[in-house]
């Protein structure tokens, strides 16, 4: 045999190796003997497949390790592209804080930055000039970067897809603030917000966080109201009610799914009375089985957004109370599941005017440390801090118990 034959050969063999021993069946030669004649016949013998096979990770060229528990704080996309975005490393870097949640998709449905592909590239604003050399920033602060993706509250989605969200009296239904939303039934609505996270991991963001992971509030009161498609949910035999939490938790499952490949967590905002609930009937949350779907459940227990839960009459003025009240609710639904995510609630450092005299009070040092303090003696060692301007308190002790 030639040089060129033995290596057709040999590829060939390898090919057919690859095919039938790989995939599941061999062939194997048996031998029988019939009055002295032998007869050779083949036998296809099935072979057990391992039960998962290894997934290809995207690699981005940047490399971070996650912290020993994730403290960190929120950051728009104007001040991480702007010159705040110093100024919050600094802050970072400087204290035993170590992640930035960043805008990737705000609350309007932009992009934060002009992406190269279609269809994003239309909605990306230049808010952050440049993501990689942003992200590359943080690689070498060591910061966990995590992007922000607001998925069901986009105006500017709804208003290019109106069949894509709640017509009311033949306009898009808007809420007091004159936001849209678009509909959690509609599974196009599912990739989009999908194939933009898919985006931010390709960047290098190590977790992607979902917000506005339901239907408008108060949806109950608008259901017979609004004019809108449930798409394959219409056929299921439940209510309305477990018709929102379905899609609600099926598009969590379902992205979480569609990002294994790219290695990254993912969490989820979600209303912290939820957990205090069996399910929140309008909004389609139910704590417990979005837990079930996530890394990372991040509740928002902010003081100032609680009314009298717990006994307590004025939350926003007992920060210390409150978050050790709703922890101990939040743990107890936690144990419930086999595999129960990271809990990183998001903390207030901002101060809630808008209560009036007597019903709020000023939050700096000692109120941001009350909160973390009552999580860290409940054993939740992670949090997150949000303050809508990205001014935060300076000084705080974010380990309160080392």
């Amino acid at each position: 045999m030639n040089i060129k034959g033995y290596f057709i050969t040999l590829i060939t063999a390898s090919m057919l190796f690859f095919l039938f021993g790989t995939d599941g069946y061999a062939k194997q030669i048996e031998s029988t003997s019939v009055s002295n004649h032998v007869i050779k016949r083949s036998v296809v013998k099935k072979k057990i497949l391992p039960e998962q096979l290894p997934r290809y990770m995207y690699d981005s060229g940047l490399s971070f390790e996650y912290p020993d528990a994730v403290r960190g704080i929120y950051v728009t996309g104007h001040s991480a592209g702007g010159d705040k975005f110093g100024t919050l490393v600094n802050l970072v870097d400087s204290s035993d804080l170590n992640a930035m949640v960043i805008d990737i998709k705000d609350d309007y449905g932009n992009m934060t930055y002009i992406p190269e592909n279609q269809p994003y590239k239309e909605i990306g604003k230049n808010y952050i000039k440049d993501p990689v050399e942003m992200l590359k920033t943080l690689e070498e602060k060591k910061i966990y970067p995590i992007a922000r993706i607001v998925v069901f509250k986009d105006s500017v989605l709804a208003n290019k897809y109106p069949e894509w969200s709640f017509i009311e009296e033949n306009n898009i239904w808007t809420n007091r603030r004159g936001e849209s939303f678009v509909n959690p039934f509609i599974k196009e609505v599912w990739d989009y917000n999908v194939g933009i996270a898919i985006e931010a991991a390709k960047l290098g963001f190590q977790e992607i966080q979902f917000d506005y992971v339901r239907f408008p509030e108060g949806f109950e009161k608008r259901d017979s109201i609004l004019s809108y498609s449930m798409g394959e949910y219409a056929s299921k035999d439940i209510d309305n009610v477990q018709k929102r939490v379905q899609s609600v938790t099926d598009f969590v499952a379902y992205a979480k799914e569609k990002l294994k490949p790219y290695g990254v967590k993912v969490s989820v905002d979600i209303f912290g009375y939820t957990a205090t609930l069996p399910e929140a009937p309008g909004i389609g949350q139910n704590f417990s089985k979005i837990s079930a779907n996530v890394d990372v459940i991040s509740s928002m227990i902010y003081p100032s957004h609680w009314t009298t839960y717990f006994g307590i009459q004025k939350p926003d003025l007992e920060p210390y109370k409150l978050v050790t009240e709703y922890i101990k609710v939040e743990a107890e639904k936690l144990k419930e599941l086999t595999n129960s995510p990271i809990s990183r609630p998001w903390l207030q450092d901002f101060t809630a005017s808008w209560l009036g005299n007597g019903n709020y009070k000023l939050y700096g040092k000692t109120e941001v440390e009350d909160q973390i303090r009552a999580l860290n003696e409940n054993g939740v060692k992670e949090f997150l801090l949000w303050n809508a301007g990205n001014s935060y308190t300076e000084n705080v002790d974010y380990t309160p118990l080392n």
